[in-house]
């Protein structure tokens, strides 16, 4: 993995900057991309990037590719939650739903930015003789979550965009895969109140929610060579909450 270049969406924090960290270890040149501010790793280059903004993400393609001449591998691991019910009901009336801003929200940063990041980065993998496409999908997008219509819908696409691209891209060298986090120790998920966590817990055989270094060495592996004929498969490293369910 030394020298190659890699993009990592959403790398501001949580399993995004895990994953950073991870590639520049190894030895990777690493564009980390967030719409907050952070922090580049060793060799690599910080950019805020809007990744639901088409211009900005063709923008800083562009100047990875003047930068380091390509692109070997991409993360798309950026992610928004905005959950709620689709609808709640109380005493025979309607008190809430899931409104068109909160699923309009979540599509565009966790399904479209994949596409479009994906269809940005696709023509210089294939200019330099391949590459490795990876997909942030979640458990959730596997067996569905109670509040999450947004968030399921996009992480069960996740997976399919992933099928088919590898399918489509295969015989240019690019590799296509998705990991499905389950209960993840993020700063996001540690705001969560304590019955949730505790819930969270209790679902998930292993006893203990993961780490962002479990999900950023799946990243790892599934970029390095040692995963060179794997491609079109979702890797869930959830502690055995699929199992579980």
């Amino acid at each position: 993995m030394n020298d190659r270049v890699v993009i990592v969406t959403g790398a501001g924090a949580g399993i995004g900057l895990a994953t950073a960290r991870r590639f520049a270890q190894e030895g990777c040149r690493v564009a980390s991309w967030d719409v907050k501010e952070g922090e580049p790793q060793p060799g690599g280059i910080f950019r805020k990037v809007d990744v639901a903004n088409t211009p900005s993400v063709d923008a800083a393609v562009a100047e990875v590719v003047a930068r380091w001449g390509g692109v070997h591998v991409l993360v798309n691991n950026a992610g928004i939650l905005r959950d709620g019910q689709l609808i709640k009901y109380k005493e025979r009336s309607v008190v809430g739903m899931m409104s068109d801003e909160q699923f309009d929200a979540v599509v565009a940063v966790n399904l479209k930015a994949v596409f479009t990041c994906t269809r940005a980065v696709t023509p210089h993998m294939i200019a330099g003789g391949g590459g490795v496409i990876l997909n942030a999908s979640s458990v959730v997008g596997l067996y569905g979550n109670f509040g999450q219509t947004n968030y399921v819908a996009t992480k069960s696409g996740v997976i399919g965009m992933t099928k088919v691209w590898a399918r489509e891209l295969g015989k240019y060298g690019i590799r296509v895969n998705a990991v499905a986090p389950g209960f993840i120790a993020t700063d996001m998920v540690k705001q969560m109140p304590e019955k949730i966590l505790s819930a969270g817990v209790a679902h998930t055989p292993l006893g203990r929610m993961g780490q962002p270094e479990d999900i950023a060495n799946a990243y790892w592996f599934l970029a390095s060579d040692q995963a060179s004929f794997i491609t079109g498969t979702v890797l869930s490293v959830d502690g055995g909450a699929v199992t579980g369910t």
